[in-house]
Formats: structure tokens, sequence, C-alpha cells
């Protein structure tokens, strides 16, 4: 009969604090096996009254609209039973015979422990997957856990194997089931679930004890050519850096746009022809790892302070191969400092930035994989919100965009600065729970490893506008849960500011803006860079965050070089974290680049990937590689392309693991909207968290006759963020644009050529005098400022002379 039912929920769904992969060994040693820990694995044993018609130890689950049914039969496997869950009709939603979730029933597990699950199944339709469930001791509830596998299409009866990550503290049982989420049936039996003890290899530190724990800098002797903005890491492992004017107004009138790439191998540096100003674009890397540049600078602001920033309506693409731009069809709009963010069907999607006249762009645009250009606004929709600069729009499993309230200049938006945008409806909800989100202003935001788990970390942050001290704050967001809201997480780790020449600890609540959150292959967050105020005061901290913890791990070894506003950090496929770029106020630019060795890299021998028979990896696949000694884990990094703290399509997708000796299998997500189409960096990782050079594999759907052939599975999507707290946001009516102040930018343009950014507002320790003022901005080395148009709001030049900050302004009056 039909059936539309939601999962049963005993509370929100848990805030898993999140997965590490599975710890095992693949040669020479072989892991130990326990007893089976399932109970009735074959369904041998009838359910006693009030089991629903469920075998023992079993019961029926799933959501959504479809019409189910659940059959013992007799076409076992082994024995007299087997299961056999069909779907006759499906709108959405999943359903699956899982193990009963009682003491009882479901089989104990320890933390850090791993566990081998095996079945045997035969199926009608390729809509299949091994999925878990765990339960929290410190919540009593249970809560979705993962997607392990993708079961093939099979007629007759097929084992399947796959071992569980390491097991998340604070639980004590699991459960798990097949689900089937497709039109067709599944029939499985002899379930086996076994515990596994992984030997770990000695660790040994090959370099000083300090670095071991901490890491270590360098300081590379070849310097960034180019003044750059926007970095990425290309698919061939050089990366791109972008630059166009660099946020010289010289070099804009001179028309003088620039663009480099490093490759990593010699250590050199390749200036490219750019045709325009790309300073503060947008871009993202495509499924055939060419890189979208859309918008860019139109104009300066202009020096009576009436018009700012504009934006530029032009698009490109970058090709690795040829190392050179080509010109796309044009944006709507312009948007300088858009958002971009690439979909599950390798669309991409942008928001927000200022317009050709410099008002707010409230227009969405699409560009299409299929048809690879921009598509009409007509063909968009929209909703008519201005969503700043910069946004940070984090795809969802299910498709939809979790704004995380990280964004560049002033404010948050409206309401409670955080919120999910569901593009098929057309609709806006707020999410509670960001701290201060007034003063987010380039923070970082980044889906937490592995994404399976659909955690955001947002952290620190300021305001160029009203200028307070950058703040401590760490929120986290579990996109699982029915009502998603943010929650707060540890205070972000202080280091040392450097103020004025003069270098102190940081105290209080002080913290950084123009943070740099890069995701490493051992599941952990690396932080760096930063600055306490506005364009100024650079800070000198690094710190671990741990996902599985939810803590960090302060002091680290401190980048030597500053690294605030328009700075840079980002993963190589060699494992260490390159960083490039700093722009303070008086706009200099520091064309030093560093390169930190984290601590994994000193613990010993690499593990190596000795073979990946296939680099084009499909939806739902199995990719079976080797490799040259035991490993703990495998995972897709996708390569970065970050300006401005900002690049929401960074993640790091977990690879469950199959093993038989030194060949493992590696089992890709079906759900593209986990990893969107392109290329990703392949890691493998020992026991000790060392990771493997990466390989680069492409991920994408198959097409075409291969598609309908294999009988590709479609993306496995669970009902999460379905009961949002806040209500669906009243739709605006159809409008142009939004006014924009034209010191958005913080930056007052009364003082010095465009790209110095006199603050509009002074940190609150400077006193309004214009001796405090003008020692402050001597103290940063802003140098002679002209006065541009008479205009002199900060009363730096009292003689008028049209300096700011001469003697003749510091004598007594």
């Amino acid at each position: 009969m039909p059936s539309v039912i939601r999962r049963s929920r005993s509370a929100a769904l848990l805030a898993v604090t999140g997965m590490t992969a599975a710890l095992l060994v693949t040669a020479p040693t072989p892991a130990s096996a326990g007893p089976n820990l399932i109970l009735n694995p074959g369904f041998e044993t009838p359910g006693g009254p009030g089991n629903d018609g469920m075998p023992d130890c079993w019961k029926k689950a799933g959501w959504g609209n479809n019409d189910v049914t659940y059959e013992t039969v007799a076409d076992a496997r082994t024995g007299s039973a087997a299961m056999k869950v069909s779907l006759g009709r499906r709108v959405d939603g999943d359903r699956k015979a899982l193990i009963t979730e009682t003491p009882l029933c479901s089989p104990t597990v320890s933390p850090d422990r791993q566990y081998d699950l095996s079945l045997w199944y035969k199926s009608t339709t390729a809509d299949v997957s091994v999925t878990l469930f765990r339960h929290d001791t410190t919540t009593g509830t249970w809560g979705y856990w993962t997607d392990l596998r993708t079961l093939p299409l099979s007629a007759d009866y097929t084992r399947a194997e796959v071992r569980t990550p390491a097991v998340p503290p604070n639980t004590d049982r699991i459960s798990w089931g097949v689900s089937v989420y497709g039109v067709g049936s599944v029939t499985t039996d002899d379930y086996a679930m076994e515990e596994v003890t992984v030997p770990t290899p000695d660790p040994e530190c090959t370099g000083t004890p300090a670095e071991c724990l901490k890491g270590r800098w360098e300081v590379l002797p070849t310097r960034n050519p180019v003044r750059s903005v926007h970095s990425v890491v290309l698919h061939n492992g050089k990366v791109l850096v972008i630059a166009g004017s660099g946020n010289s107004e010289s070099m804009f009138e001179a028309g003088t746009f620039t663009s480099a790439v490093y490759d990593p191998g010699p250590g050199t540096w390749k200036q490219i022809p750019t045709p325009v100003d790309m300073f503060c674009a947008g871009h993202v890397q495509l499924q055939d790892g060419k890189v979208l540049i859309m918008s860019g600078n139109k104009g300066f602001p202009t020096p009576d302070g009436r018009i700012g920033y504009q934006g530029l309506k032009d698009s490109y693409l970058f090709d690795p191969d040829t190392e050179s731009y080509i010109r796309t069809n044009d944006l709507s709009e312009g948007h300088w400092y858009p958002s971009a963010t690439i979909l599950g069907n390798g669309d991409v999607i942008t928001f927000g930035g200022l317009k050709q006249d410099s008002t707010g762009n409230v227009t969405a645009e699409r560009w299409s994989a299929a048809q690879n250009r921009w598509l009409p606004t007509s063909q968009v929709n929209q909703t008519w919100s201005y969503w700043g600069l910069y946004p940070s729009m984090i795809l969802m499993q299910d498709g939809r965009l979790f704004y995380s309230g990280s964004h560049v200049f002033g404010n948050g938006t409206p309401g409670t600065g955080a919120s999910i945008y569901d593009y098929d409806r057309n609709t806006i909800t707020d999410v509670p729970g960001l701290q201060n989100k007034d003063q987010r202003d380039q923070s970082a935001s980044v889906l937490l490893p592995p994404a399976q788990d659909q955690r955001v970390l947002t952290i620190g942050g300021g305001n160029n506008e009203s200028n307070p001290a950058a703040n401590r704050l760490t929120d986290i967001i579990d996109l699982k849960e029915a009502a998603p809201a943010y929650r707060p997480g540890p205070p972000l780790p202080q280091g040392e500011v450097e103020q004025g020449g003069v270098r102190r600890a940081q105290r209080g609540s002080e913290g950084k803006m123009y943070i740099s959150a890069v995701l490493l292959p051992d599941g952990k967050v690396f932080e760096t860079g930063g600055a306490l105020h506005d364009r100024a005061d650079p800070v000198f901290e690094a710190s671990f965050f741990d996902p599985v913890t939810n803590t960090y791990t302060p002091d680290l070894a401190k980048d030597p070089v500053p690294r605030g506003y328009h700075s840079s950090s980002f993963l190589l496929p060699d494992g260490r974290v390159m960083s490039v770029g700093d722009n303070p106020g008086n706009n200099t630019y520091n064309h030093n680049v560093s390169v930190y060795t984290p601590p994994y890299l000193l613990r010993g021998p690499r593990p190596r990937i000795t073979s990946v028979p296939d680099d084009r990896w499909n939806y739902g696949d199995t990719q079976r590689i080797t490799v040259n000694r035991p490993i703990a884990k495998a995972e897709l990094i996708r390569p970065a392309a970050v300006t401005h703290s900002s690049d929401p399509n960074q993640r790091f997708v977990d690879l469950p693991l199959t093993v038989n000796g030194s060949t493992i299998d590696l089992n890709v997500t079906s759900n593209p909207n986990l990893a969107p189409p392109g290329w990703y960096m392949l890691f493998a990782v020992d026991a000790n968290g060392i990771p493997s050079v990466a390989e680069w594999v492409h991920l994408g759907p198959r097409t075409g006759a291969a598609r309908h052939a294999s009988h590709a599975p479609s993306a496995h999507v669970h009902d999460f963020a379905d009961q949002p707290a806040n209500p669906v946001r009243k739709r605006l009516a159809k409008r142009d644009s939004v006014p924009v102040s034209p010191t958005v930018t913080g930056c007052e343009r009364a003082y010095g050529a465009a790209g110095v950014c006199v603050p509009t507002a002074f940190p609150k320790t400077v006193r309004a005098t214009t001796a405090a003022r003008c020692e402050w901005l001597a103290d940063r080395d802003f140098g002679r400022l002209k006065v541009n148009g008479g205009r002199d709001p900060h009363r730096l030049d009292r003689n008028r002379d049209g300096v700011a900050c001469g003697k003749g302004d510091l004598r007594p009056h």
C-alpha cells in the first residue's frame, strides 16, 4: 500500500562529532577478526507479536513517498529464509530492513575500533547502498552515521564487504542495513559483522622534536612575480595565481593585468597574458579541469567618493593545458566579489557582488555545463536577494545551498546571518545560532571532513566598517539535524599580533580576520594567517582543528610572513600547504611565498599508491588501487580555488575501504552533491596520519549508452534539514539592484590613491585626534597621502595644504 512516512525520530538527528576513516593495515600483518556480532544474521528466527511481521532483531525503516513491501522469502542463499525489500513506486526516500535499535539486537562497538561488514545480496535496481546508524551515549539517541558502499546490480547472490570508519567518540552501539532508493528490489541474507584488530606501525620523528609536534615553515627562494589575489591548484599540480591589476590603480590605468603559473617541481614561475582586470573576480574549477573566472574590476572608486568599485560582465575560462584564457559569453550583469559554487550536475551558480554602476547585484547567474555558457537570467531562478560580497555558499547533500554567514566587508545579511537556499523551490530559510553575525567579515567557513558528515565550521572574522578587534569565535553546524542550528565551538587559539612593528601576545577576546582554512589529508583543518584589524596588525598564529573531537591543537609553527588581506593558503598534492600574498592598507604587497610542512610529513616514510588502473571514476563505483605499505584511509580532496578566505567548494570525501592485502577497493559515493564532478586529489593515509603524494583522478557521471548499459546508480539523498526552526522568508518583488555605500570596502577615498586604504573607522584604541590617527598611519608605513577633492573627514590635513599628516598638521592649533 502507498506509504508517505517520515523516518521515526526519538529526538533531532544527533550532532555526529565527525568521522575518521577506517584504521587498517593492508600488509604485511593481516588484521585479525572476531566472532559475528549480528544476531539472527540469516533471518531464520521469526519475530514475535508486535514485530510487524519482521524477523527477530530486524525492523522496517526508511522514509519518503514510496510504495514498499517487506517479505521474508524462501529464496535464501543458506538456510530457509532471506529478506526482500521492494519499491514499486518512488517519489523520494528510501526503505531498508534495519537491525533493531535495542541493546539486545544492535551490535556493541567501541570508539576508534573498526568493523568489517558483509552480506550476500541480489538486486533488480542499482539504487542500493549499505547505510549505518549510531547510538550516541551523550544524548541517548540514534542518528545517521554514513553510507558505506553502493551495491552493483546483481541477478545472482553476490557477497559484498566493506570496512567501517573508526567508530566516533561517544558511540556504544551501531545498526545497519541495505537501503533501497530506486524502483526494484534487493534480497539479502547471511549478514556478518566482525571487529577488526589492526596493527599500528611504530612512529618515528625525522625532524627536530619541535618540528615533529608543530611542523615547519620555509620561505621559498623564488618570489611571486605578481600581486596575486586569487589562487587555484590545477589538476596538473601547478598553481594559477591571478592578480589582474593587483589593487594597483596605476596598473589599471595602464591596462597592465597579470597572472602567473607556479610549477612546484622546478620551483619556477611563468607569467600569463591576462585580458582584463580580474582583480576580485569569482572563480571555480569546472568538471573538465578548466577554471571559470567571472567578473572582475571595471573601475576603481572615484576620488570624490561618489562611486565605488564597479563590476565587469566579462567571463573567461583558463585552460591548464594551454595556460591561456578563453573568452566565454558575458554575465548578464557585473559581479565584483561574487560567490561561485559548483553544483552536482557541474553547473555553477553565482550570487552577489557589485554591478557596473557600483550598486549591489541581486541577480543570480547560472553557468550551464551542458551548454558551456552563462544562461539568460530568464532561465535562472531569482529571489532578488542581495547576498553581499563573496558570500560563502556551500553545496549540501540534497543540492540545496548553505550560506554559512562568512562574507567580505561590513555586516552580515539581515535576519540570523546564515540560511539555506533551495534553488528548486526558490526559497530561503534562515538558520539560527551564528554568533555575532555582523562581525564575520572575512571569517572562514569549511565543510568539515568528511563531506558525508555534513557539518560546517565557521571561524573568526571582523567588520571593516566599524573596525573592532577581530574575534575568536568558532561556530559549528550539523546539517544532518532536522532543524540545523549553529552551536558555539571552542575559541580560536591566540598567537602574537604585530602593531606598529612591535609584536605582543594576543589577549582577551582578540582573534583574527583574513583567516585561511585548509583541509588536510589526515582529516584535520589547518588554519593560519590573519590580522586583528581591517588591513592592519597581522596575527602570527596557526592551529589544527580536529572534527572528531571538536578541539584545536594550538601553537603550531607560525608563518614568518604576514598573511592578511588578499592572502591565501592552499593544499599542494604533496601534502604541504603553500601561502601567498599580503596587501595591507598602505597598498604594499608581500611577494614572499612560504610553504608549511605539517608534522605528518616528519613521522617517517610515506605510503605510496603504486597503481591506479583507472583515473576516470564514476559515481557509485568501486575503484581498485594498490599500495606499497599499510594505509589507514583514503579520500578525495577537491583542489583549491580560493580568495578572500573563501573557497566554498573545498571538500574532503571519504572513500570507505574493502581490503585484500595490498589491494584496496575504494567505494565512491553515488551522490554528486557530496563530490561535484571534476578532478580530485586521491590520498592514501597510514595509521599514523601520514599521507601519500596525491594521485589525480577525475570523478563524474557515466554518460550516454555507458550510463544505461552499466545501470549507474542515482544519488542516495537523505531527509536532512527538513524541519527548519524558522519559516521560509517572504519573497521579494523583482528589483534591479540595491544601493551600496561607495565606502563598502572600509576605505576612506579622501586620502591617497585608490588602492590605499585609510580606514573609514580607526580601531577603537586610536584616539579621535589628528596626532593619534597620524601616528597610527605612520606606524603602518602609509607615507605621504594626498588629500582628494578637498575632503578631510578624519581631520588629517589641518593646515589644508593638500597632504595628510604633514608636519604642519601635527603642530598645536
